[in-house]
């Protein structure tokens, strides 16, 4: 007993830690909308959730064995007033939390732009077994497992995946959204102070799926971000066709690592060999066979 007792204990602290440095610990403007939309729906089903926990408890309390004031009888009845309260709080619960999320979910488009102190960022991500590849196309450099950006500056993804589906997520900043095979998903985000935020595949990807983390490092300034690309561009190797189906194979637990080059049209190539089947590990060579069940 004390051992199960001690289990829910470490459980639960792990929880509240979770929480504490991810959805309710917002760093961006739209975590911080998404935390309030939380709160706002959590608030409404209690409305109906705490009246009905208590009635349940006097209820049992007063209809109780030993209770003899409390009078029960075996005929039914119909009660308009009990059918009313019954039906019409629920309903006008489901009809306010249904409006709230409608409007919250519209104003939270992952496809809208975000106002912020500089120009935005663009950041072209790919989802690899098992690991994150991060392409700066206005910079000509890339990065895996580690994604730098600058402070108050709007960063905007464009996201795909070049092996199974996965799922993007950067709890302090907001707007888990998924990375499929040969489609393009848009996403806006911003980091309103500087801090390192983890990210990691929300979306079960295989054997190395608990590897698919990265970091966020936000940046104090636009400068210290452009001091970082230099730097990228002064290490490392640069990222080609070869270099890219090196890359592309599966590995776990990857090391963050920067390219001072990227080949152009990086992305779109690796989207079109995902959309027409060349495979992830073999960008430049050729199609792997295809086998064919037996009808």
């Amino acid at each position: 007993m004390r051992q199960a007792i001690c289990a829910g204990v470490l459980v639960g602290s792990g929880f509240l830690l979770a929480s504490c440095q991810g959805v309710l610990d917002p760093q961006g403007p739209i975590a911080a909308a998404e935390r309030l939309l939380l709160i706002n729906s959590t608030a409404i089903m209690l409305v109906v959730v705490v009246p009905v926990i208590v009635a349940t408890l006097a209820f049992a309390w007063w209809y109780r064995a030993s209770n003899t004031h409390a009078t029960r009888s075996l005929d039914e009845s119909y009660e308009s007033r009990v059918e009313f309260v019954v039906w019409s709080i629920p309903a006008l619960t489901v009809i306010l939390l249904g409006g709230v999320i409608w409007i919250g979910s519209h104003q939270l488009d992952p496809r809208a732009p975000i106002q912020g102190k500089s120009d935005p960022v663009r950041v072209d991500v790919v989802a690899l077994d098992w690991k994150w590849l991060f392409i700066y196309p206005d910079h000509g450099v890339a990065s895996v497992n580690q994604l730098v950006i600058p402070a108050g500056a709007p960063v905007e993804f464009r996201l795909t995946s070049a092996t199974v589906m996965n799922s993007f997520f950067v709890p302090q900043l907001g707007s888990q959204i998924y990375a499929m095979g040969g489609m393009i998903t848009h996403l806006h985000l911003l980091a309103d102070n500087p801090g390192e935020y983890p990210g990691f595949s929300a979306n079960y990807s295989g054997d190395g799926f608990s590897w698919m983390r990265f970091v966020v490092k936000s940046v104090p300034a636009a400068g210290d971000f452009n001091a970082w690309i230099e730097q990228a561009r002064s290490t490392g190797s640069g990222l080609d066709d070869a270099g890219y189906a090196e890359l592309a194979k599966p590995s776990r637990d990857v090391p963050p690592a920067t390219y001072r080059s990227v080949e152009p049209k990086m992305f779109e190539r690796i989207l079109d060999k995902t959309t027409t089947g060349s495979g992830n590990a073999d960008i430049d060579g050729p199609k792997p066979p295809t086998h064919h069940a037996a009808g």
